[in-house]
């Protein structure tokens, strides 16, 4: 079987290619035909047998493509589990061959390491998570997350559906929660954010907690701008920190806050006014539909419903 892999003294070859012909059937130039150029001139020649057959298939369209990868994919994963790695469903995870994984590290069904990614001694990374050209390091846990160039510290935990984007460095025992996305961040050790927030461009100091449902208004529709937020620090839900701004140590800020400038460290920033409430507002503007309607049993008046009439209440019930 040719494999289609061919070795030669180089002297040799370059004098023998201008002699190749093409007179066959198909009027093609063959590599082959020097070996018997090679025999007519004396030299030696030989062939080199494989314990493995598979190193001699071809890739000739999508379909063979896909096969040897996933053949090789199989021997890549058998690898790791050999050395250490659990991998609970081999079938539905992919590790590339430039991946460096520690012992007891457990890889969950459904996840890709890809690239030059690394994960630490009894990290826990899936199911369903896709990291590429990440460091993770040893104690950590990720669960559904994509990430790209992102560093994990130790003991830290990141997910379910997360996204990190390149630039995102998260600190030892630090956390970004449930659809989080990062990019260009540093968040300290220790330090959380656990909710539905987008955090860019940004410094987040150890021990902080960000409040859920932040936004760090990073570009001004030129230029990016940055956001930091000193060490333990404990910003509202629903904050929008309108960049360049810094927020310091201890600093705290109400909830829906827009923070537009510095805030000192220890300092308390709002920028939400008092609540007001509107009496009959539902009633009048949204008069003939349900919501109105609703709102105008709840006030109804003691003659269409009078509480203090026992006749009008439930019977009462024996709760034993």
């Amino acid at each position: 079987i040719n494999s289609g892999i061919m070795a030669f003294e180089a002297g040799f070859l370059l004098d023998a290619l201008p002699g190749l012909g093409n007179d066959n059937a198909q009027g093609e130039y063959y590599l082959t035909d020097l070996v018997g150029l090679a025999r007519e001139a004396g030299l030696m020649v030989g062939a080199h047998l494989l314990d493995d057959v598979v190193q001699t298939e071809g890739v000739n369209d999508r379909t063979q493509l896909a096969s040897l990868g996933r053949l090789l994919n199989d021997r890549v994963v058998e690898r790791w589990m050999r050395e250490g790695v659990t991998v609970v469903d081999p079938a539905t995870t992919w590790i590339d061959v430039g991946v460096e994984l520690e012992r007891d590290v457990t890889i969950l069904p459904g996840t890709q390491l890809l690239g030059t990614t690394s994960v630490g001694e009894d990290s826990v990374v899936g199911p369903d998570s896709t990291l590429r050209d990440c460091r993770v390091g040893r104690g950590a846990t990720l669960t559904r997350v994509h990430g790209q160039s992102a560093e994990i510290g130790d003991g830290a935990t990141v997910g379910p559906y997360s996204y990190l984007r390149p630039g995102t460095r998260l600190g030892a025992d630090g956390k970004i929660g449930g659809f989080v996305e990062t990019k260009n961040a540093v968040i300290g050790d220790g330090a959380k954010v656990p909710h539905l927030s987008y955090i860019g461009d940004a410094e987040i100091g150890e021990g902080t907690n960000i409040g859920a449902g932040t936004i760090t208004a990073n570009y001004d529709g030129v230029a990016k701008h940055r956001t930091v937020v000193g060490r333990h620090a404990r910003t509202g839900s629903n904050n929008t920190f309108v960049a360049p701004t810094t927020i310091g140590d201890g600093a705290s800020t109400g909830g829906g806050t827009v923070v537009r400038g510095d805030v000192p460290p220890g300092a308390l920033a709002v920028s939400s006014g008092p609540m007001r409430v509107i009496d009959g507002w539902a009633e009048e503007k949204r008069a003939g539909t349900a919501q109105g309607e609703a709102a105008a049993a709840a006030r109804r008046t003691p003659d269409d419903h009078d509480v203090t009439d026992p006749s009008s209440q439930p019977p009462a019930r024996d709760l034993g």
